[in-house]
Parts: structure tokens; C-alpha cells; sequence
């Protein structure tokens, strides 16, 4: 699997602002050079944080769901629940709505996603985020 990461901050110095990306790739170790590259699926994935900033990842894996790929990456974290996985960590920040009202809403393409992500397959061209709410 191969993480790309992009992350956008914008820093308002008087008058003047500055804006800074960065850019890192991971590759992760779980995967062989026997798995096909054609089974390969890209997406990309956002994170929208509490105060509005956001980092962008594009993700590449041989998996089937967004759940399993972003797992994988050790993007998300949660627990199991009677209705698949509860989110409560994203690239490394919790949130716990019964402590702040604060939690992780999974969207697809801009819109609320109907499943949840470890029931969503991997499209590609589509655009997976979280946004903390």
C-alpha cells in the first residue's frame, strides 16, 4: 500500500498571509510484490478537522473498502458496533460526542455517505473524507 500526504495550513501574519503544503509518501510493509498491480485501487481521502483545516491523502491498496484501506494505512480507528465500525480516531485526533459533542462524519463525494466505511467499496475518482461535526 502507498500513502501520499498533502496538508494545507494558512498563517495570517499581520496583513500578510502565507500558506505552506507538505508532501509525504509512506509505503507500507503489509503488502508483497506477488499482489497484482492491476487489483490496485487509488482514491483520494480528506480530513476536515475541528477548527476547519484539512489534509488531503491519496491512497493506494489492494483492499476492497474504504474501512480496510484506511485501517491498513492506520488512518482511522474505532470500535465494532451492531452497526459496523464506529470512528472515533482519525489521523491520529478522537472524538468522543458523548464527552464533547464532537464525532467523525463519513462523506462521499461531498455528500453524507449511506453506509458506513467499512461497508463502502472503493470507487475510483471518488472522493472519501471525514469531517469532525
Amino acid at each position: 500500500m502507498a500513502l501520499s500526504v498533502v496538508s494545507c495550513d494558512k498563517e495570517d501574519l499581520g496583513n500578510e498571509e502565507t500558506s505552506a503544503a507538505t508532501e509525504a509518501v509512506i509505503t507500507s510493509e503489509t503488502e508483497t510484490e506477488t499482489e497484482k498491480v492491476e487489483d490496485e485501487k487509488t482514491f483520494d481521502f480528506t480530513v476536515v478537522f475541528v477548527d476547519g483545516s484539512s489534509k488531503t491523502y491519496t491512497i493506494k491498496t489492494t483492499k476492497t473498502t474504504v474501512g480496510e484501506a484506511l485501517l491498513g494505512a492506520g488512518l482511522i480507528a474505532g470500535e465494532d458496533s451492531q452497526y459496523g465500525l464506529y470512528v472515533k480516531t482519525v489521523d491520529g485526533v478522537t472524538l468522543d460526542y458523548n464527552a464533547d459533542g464532537k464525532y467523525w462524519a463519513f462523506y462521499v463525494d461531498g455528500k453524507y455517505a449511506p453506509k458506513g466505511v467499512d461497508q463502502t467499496e472503493i470507487e475510483e475518482g471518488k472522493l472519501y473524507s471525514f469531517k469532525a461535526e
